[in-house]
């Protein structure tokens, strides 16, 4: 039985000069282990924020959100180890060359074999041959694809990314697509994308936009059909 992340009744609000600001609120929605979903919509929607919540980094101002594993229900934050997450900006440590990257997550698993992982991953990436090579060193693609690396090479269930080729070039856009959608796929991970990208968006078996504090869902494949 594959896993899941459910959101019940999630909605989320900041204040701004003293007025109440909401981005969402009321939604429920379910992320199966699996499958790849794409949230899509106009910028200061939510889209990030919505993210956030889902994947256990932020608390929602009011609503519940729940990992279900094997019947097990936990609360989101308590899932960490299960789910991984990519950055818009990278955050690479620059200090580290693109392997110690990679390797970070296990390394503070206490793995000893962490490197040996790491060396796999970028190779899976395409960038063995700039493992020893600082951020500072390497393009926005090869950072991003560090950066996909590090958040699977310590095979979580879910992958949540946001907008990871909206730094990039149209080449290393499609390019960081393809091995994250591939990646995922080989791990069956569950993949949750922010993007403003048609195209990336369109690469997953469901397509959310939210807008007006709602979501719609404007596109769903079913998962026989897209096997």
């Amino acid at each position: 039985m594959s896993s899941y992340i459910e959101l019940k009744n999630i909605s989320q609000s900041f204040e701004m000069n003293e007025a109440q600001v909401t981005l969402f609120e009321g939604l429920y929605l379910t992320f199966h282990q699996g499958q790849s979903y794409a949230i899509t919509g106009p910028s200061g929607a939510g889209k990030s924020s919505l993210l956030m919540v889902a994947s256990g980094l932020e608390q929602p101002a009011s609503g519940q959100g729940h990992y279900v594993d094997c019947d097990k229900i936990m609360p989101l934050e308590q899932a960490r180890e299960e789910i991984g997450f990519i950055f818009q900006q990278f955050h690479l440590l620059q200090e580290l060359t693109a392997l110690n990257n990679v390797a970070l997550p296990l390394k503070l698993r206490g793995d000893r074999h962490a490197i040996e992982k790491a060396k796999v991953w970028l190779e899976k990436v395409g960038l063995s041959h700039r493992q020893d090579h600082t951020p500072n060193q390497l393009s926005g693609g090869e950072q991003q694809r560090v950066a996909i690396a590090r958040a699977l090479i310590f095979e979580p269930k879910f992958i949540f990314a946001d907008e990871p080729t909206g730094n990039l070039d149209q080449k290393s856009a499609d390019d960081v697509a393809d091995i994250l959608i591939a990646c995922c796929k080989e791990n069956n991970a569950g993949l949750v994308m922010v993007t403003h990208s048609s195209a990336l968006a369109s690469r997953a078996q469901q397509v959310l936009s939210l807008a007006n504090n709602q979501l719609t869902d404007n596109k769903t494949i079913n998962v026989k059909e897209a096997s």
